[in-house]
């Protein structure tokens, strides 16, 4: 355990000192909730105020920034740069590591829900979540499985050049599609019909139902939101790489 922390506190001083990953990651979710809520109108969506819906939606936005873009990014461009191969030759478990990186990126989507909770309520008027610890078990159960999917889109990715484009060019639609800026009642059918399998969907539908009196979970939802999570874990397992893959023949 004494391993572990000082590893994760490792991992804390390298994502905030990285204030590029920190700008993207953390930084970016609440300037946009600041931004997209301050021109939302008055009228309500989905049967919720537009700060509040916004809220919503920006909430799901950043657990996938952090744990599927961020995370992603980062271990690609660790194992192109040697470093995770070098992990293997140290006192310190590989599986250990992973724990260690991905616990980081959990402080990092805890400190930023509280900000934009505040940003949300305080300066937007959006509404307090009606049952905080449902919204904490929505937030967790959607960084286990972005988590996964995210390590498990690094056997995607040959370079680290390319690391963004590939993750971005994934995460970047899903958020659009899955309905975090807009209803998805107003997307054409074939989009609605898109949304209906992405994870991103199902988690904002857990969140939702954190902030709207009297919705409950769907079972549904969080099945969807943990069939995805194992899928990726299983990906993770079979094919994650810490060697680097550019310039390597075969590969």
């Amino acid at each position: 355990m004494r391993l572990f922390l000082h590893e994760l506190r490792a991992q804390q001083r390298l994502f905030w000192r990285n204030r590029e990953a920190a700008f993207f990651s953390f930084v970016f979710p609440i300037l946009l909730l600041a931004l997209v809520g301050s021109v939302y109108g008055d009228e309500p969506i989905e049967g919720v105020s537009a700060a509040t819906f916004i809220l919503i939606g920006l909430l799901g936005y950043g657990v996938a920034a952090n744990a599927f873009a961020g995370l992603a990014i980062t271990l690609v461009v660790r194992r192109e740069a040697g470093l995770l191969k070098r992990v293997r030759g140290t006192p310190l478990e590989p599986g250990m590591y992973l724990a260690a990186v991905i616990a980081s990126t959990v402080t990092v989507i805890a400190l930023q829900v509280v900000a934009q909770l505040l940003l949300g309520v305080y300066l937007l008027d959006a509404d307090w979540p009606e049952r905080p610890a449902s919204l904490a078990f929505a937030v967790l159960l959607g960084a286990a499985a972005f988590a996964a999917l995210g390590i498990a889109v690094t056997t995607l990715v040959r370079t680290a050049e390319g690391s963004s484009a590939v993750v971005n060019a994934i995460y970047l639609p899903m958020a659009f599609i899955s309905g975090v800026f807009f209803s998805r009642e107003d997307m054409p059918a074939f989009l609605e019909a898109l949304s209906d399998v992405l994870p991103l969907t199902y988690l904002l539908a857990l969140i939702r139902a954190a902030f709207v009196p009297g919705e409950a979970f769907e079972a549904s939802s969080v099945a969807a939101v943990v069939l995805w999570g194992l899928l990726g874990l299983v990906v993770a397992v079979r094919m994650f790489r810490w060697e680097p893959r550019e310039g390597m023949t075969g590969a």
